[in-house]
């Protein structure tokens, strides 16, 4: 009777234990969904614009992790997402206007774009924990789904046309994100000008800069 006890508790020790085992995934894959939050700065902008407000970028995708490295800490990473950006400017026309009612012209850029991008990933990500170091490097195409362009002037009124009627339709661009846990610094550099120089009459290449943040969940 006495060996039917003690067998009894070492019995239901041992499934306690195994029912509170903690299960170790050693082929995990990391940061599969992605956001981020940034500022449109405009490179090479004519003299004449200048920024207002906070122009505000916003992504948010998925990614396929493919680790390459024995330990997982290195991995390529191809992904599909979607991309808002919201740029503000005003135009000054007083060098070029001999009208003194036309001066500045408020305008607002609202671009969609379907992004693809491809990732080069370092962490120091264990089976253990998800918080961890990350460096991540990209190279993203992006694919302009439509937008407006929208201005205000007290000379001319107020109105708007499509943004394919003067941007490019792909942009692409180089990218990198590190951080630990949760927040990580983004900076995007864009490599071809937004606006289709067939389409318009600016002189300069205006270009893409976006820093924000960078946010990767499991």
């Amino acid at each position: 009777m006495r060996f039917l006890v003690v067998f009894f508790f070492i019995g239901l020790n041992f499934t306690f234990s195994q029912s509170t085992e903690k299960v170790v995934d050693s082929l995990f894959r990391e940061d599969q969904i992605y956001c981020s939050v940034s500022y449109n700065f405009l490179q090479n902008k004519p003299d004449n614009f200048s920024q207002y407000s906070f122009s505000a970028g916003l992504t948010a995708g998925v990614f396929r992790d493919f680790p390459i490295s024995k330990n997982r800490h290195w991995s390529i990473a191809p992904g599909i997402g979607y991309s808002y950006n919201d740029l503000k400017q005003n135009i000054d026309f007083s060098a070029a206007s001999s009208s003194s009612a036309v001066t500045i012209v408020r305008s607002r850029m609202t671009i969609h774009y379907l992004e693809v991008p491809l990732e080069i990933r370092w962490r120091n990500a264990s089976p253990e924990s998800h918080k961890f170091w990350r460096i991540h490097i990209g190279f993203k195409v992006s694919y302009l789904l439509g937008g407006k362009f929208i201005y205000e002037s007290d000379a001319i009124g107020n109105g708007d046309f499509k943004i394919k009627e003067v941007a490019n339709e792909l942009q692409y661009g180089v990218y990198v994100a590190f951080g630990f846990n949760t927040w990580n610094p983004y900076i995007y550099y864009g490599l071809n000008p937004i606006f289709d120089k067939n389409k318009t009459t600016l002189e300069n290449n205006v270009t893409a800069l976006n820093v924000g943040l960078k946010f990767y969940i499991l």
